[in-house]
């Protein structure tokens, strides 16, 4: 079945972004287990790229999670929101052959 070229694009950059979470969330588990040096400039300009592409997100959810005692639950909210995203996206496409 053919799917709507809009909503295609939705699902994919979608699938992009739950990348770059899953990438954001053990960057941040490699620095705190001190594996990569946060001095070298490659890690701070892709330290700086992640987090000025998730922080954004994440800071809202955060806005409604209660606080954790240093878990920071809000990477595993923002994925399923996605993945119930991408799911909702494609039952459209598929229900109402858009």
């Amino acid at each position: 079945m053919r799917m709507n070229p809009i909503f295609f694009l939705l699902i994919e950059l979608l699938e992009i972004y739950k990348w770059i979470v899953i990438a954001a969330v053990i960057v941040s588990w490699l620095i705190v287990f001190n594996v990569i040096n946060t001095y070298n400039n490659f890690v701070r300009s892709l330290l700086h790229m992640l987090s000025a592409l998730t922080e954004p997100v994440f800071r809202r959810v955060r806005k409604f999670l209660p606080p954790m005692g240093g878990l920071d639950l809000s990477p595993i909210i923002v994925f399923v929101i996605i993945i119930t995203l991408q799911y909702t996206i494609g039952w459209i496409s598929a229900r109402y052959g858009i």
